[in-house]
């Protein structure tokens, strides 16, 4: 694929410099600098899964549309090609301001309410699939369509699984219904949280969403300590939740992002899987 070429065609400006970004699941990514247009972001390749630029477009595009979270907006999308608008961020990391301003936003997006558990469609975490099916029950969905699914993608050890599976059984025990659905971000840890000027949030990138229980989201802030204590006291200034959370569902709900670290990255992520399993019993 000639990229510049196929820049330019798209959006009708031409290119005037590509500058390597990173590479990731079979794609590269890029900054593109444009003659008559600000710079962008552009993916391009064959990704590791079929439908994955396209699946990302459409996940964005919801977010935009239905919640008030900043999201790059979609400029093109194509097979093997996706061009987004481009994001400055500013230098610093994560401030106590920017983690103010996730909790309240992120909490609103929360308050969206929907009436079954998944999504219209799959999506995608990382280079792997994410089926949603519609379900009216979050236990149910969460055990069989996160747990159980992705410890088969895992390919888990046959032991580890059939403990996965007695804990699945007794879920109820462990996990309660939300009061509602609420659309996820879904993949909300620290390298898709692009923070801006004046301690705001410049944008939240590479999703993975569907209608799930808010707690696995927060879940998920605190596997690589990308929020911690100033992001939950806004967050429930907005969204009230169980502050018991933190005792033991805050490690359960985590076993799934481990499971989906264990599938791309290796076995070392099951270590945690496996300790969570054993303070609960199994």
């Amino acid at each position: 694929m000639d990229i510049a070429s196929t820049i330019q065609t798209a959006l009708g400006s031409k290119c005037l410099k590509l500058s390597h970004v990173s590479s990731s699941w079979g794609m590269q990514v890029v900054k593109a600098e444009l003659a008559t247009s600000p710079p962008v972001l552009v993916k391009y390749g064959r990704s590791q899964l079929p439908g994955h630029l396209e699946t990302e477009s459409y996940m964005l595009k919801k977010l935009a549309t239905d919640t008030a979270l900043p999201v790059p907006q979609v400029l093109h999308i194509q097979a093997d090609l996706l061009i987004m608008q481009w994001i400055e961020t500013a230098p610093g990391g994560i401030s106590t301001a920017h983690q103010h301003h996730a909790g309240e936003i992120l909490a609103a997006a929360h308050n969206i309410k929907q009436d079954y558990f998944g999504l219209e469609r799959d999506t995608v975490i990382g280079a792997i699939h994410q089926p949603n099916p519609k379900t009216t029950n979050w236990i149910e969905f969460f055990g069989q369509h996160r747990l159980l699914y992705m410890a088969g993608q895992a390919a888990v050890p046959a032991r580890l699984y059939e403990r996965l599976e007695n804990f699945t059984a007794n879920l109820d025990n462990f996990i309660s219904e939300p009061p509602h659905p609420s659309l996820l971000h879904g993949d909300l840890w620290g390298g898709n949280v692009l923070t801006g000027q004046n301690g705001k949030i410049a944008a939240f990138i590479d999703p993975a969403i569907y209608y799930g229980h808010p707690e696995i989201e927060l879940a998920f802030t605190t596997m690589f300590a990308t929020f911690s204590t100033p992001f939950f006291d806004a967050y429930a200034a907005n969204a009230p939740f169980e502050q018991d959370f933190f005792e033991l569902r805050r490690d359960i709900y985590n076993i799934y992002p481990n499971l989906v670290h264990a599938a791309l990255f290796g076995s070392s992520y099951l270590i945690p899987v496996e300790q969570t399993l054993s303070r609960a019993g199994f």
